[in-house]
């Protein structure tokens, strides 16, 4: 029995960890070829010699998308490597709470850029290779999945700019589409609420210690929001899943 994904290729932005390994994963097992792109090159390697071991197809490349020049190659190498792009994952992405007043502001130019600059600058070197895959064989359709959050939907005192730049996320998903559509290009988003990963590792440790206890509810795990993904992606060509919010059940905000 085909796979849904069999004769495609995905690039998972964000794939060294947490949701965009677990998406590397499950499009793979659907029958994708998958480029892993993130900065951390070991574990990538390691994450497509499993995904390879299991009969599989992968490509690690190690980039920084925040710099456009690493983000176009990333796209071009995939293109050159894997042969076509069908589905563009853009997960990346870092989370730096705590106060506006006082905050270090390089850690929200540090926001800006991957949040933003480097889902902009892997969907602009996309475009034109998804244009081609949604004109023809296997599926006839061509996926932008970008991974924002219910932080892109309401704002809270403590996350200003993470939810500025989420809320960038969700507009300029919702332009995309309607740019796009009508060339079968689907342009989704996804908004987890609290998943278990790594992205509460890079908070200072006195904003760490501020959030402890905030979320005393069982937290989705990566591979829950991976799920969410591969739904969305995997649709019929007439079926856009434009916007898919997930959080946990016990989540109230």
């Amino acid at each position: 029995m085909a796979n849904a994904l069999d004769g495609t290729v995905a690039l998972v932005t964000g794939a060294s960890s947490g949701i965009g390994d677990a998406t590397a994963r499950s499009l793979a097992a659907r029958g994708a070829a998958v480029a892993l792109v993130a900065r951390r090159r070991e574990r990538l390697d390691a994450l497509a010699a499993e995904i390879e071991s299991g009969g599989g197809r992968a490509l690690a490349i190690a980039a920084d998308v925040t710099e456009q020049a690493q983000a176009i190659d990333a796209v071009e190498r995939t293109v050159a490597e894997l042969g076509r792009l069908d589905i563009v994952v853009n997960n990346a992405g870092v989370m730096l709470l705590g106060p506006i007043e006082g905050a270090p502001t390089e850690e929200w130019e540090r926001m800006v850029a991957l949040n933003v600059n480097g889902l902009l600058y892997v969907s602009h070197a996309a475009l034109p290779h998804l244009g081609r895959a949604a004109g023809g064989d296997p599926r006839g359709v061509a996926d932008v999945v970008n991974v924002s959050s219910v932080a892109g939907r309401r704002a809270t005192a403590g996350s200003g700019v993470y939810n500025a730049t989420k809320f960038a996320v969700n507009a300029f998903t919702e332009s995309m589409r309607q740019e796009f559509t009508e060339r079968h290009i689907r342009i989704s988003v996804v908004e987890p609420g609290a998943v278990e990963t790594e992205l509460t590792d890079h908070l200072r440790p006195e904003i760490r210690e501020r959030l402890r206890g905030s979320f005393e509810f069982e937290r989705l795990a990566a591979a829950d929001v991976a799920d969410a993904i591969a739904y969305v992606v995997t649709r019929a060509r007439h079926i856009a899943i434009n916007e898919l919010l997930i959080r946990p059940t016990e989540q109230v905000r």
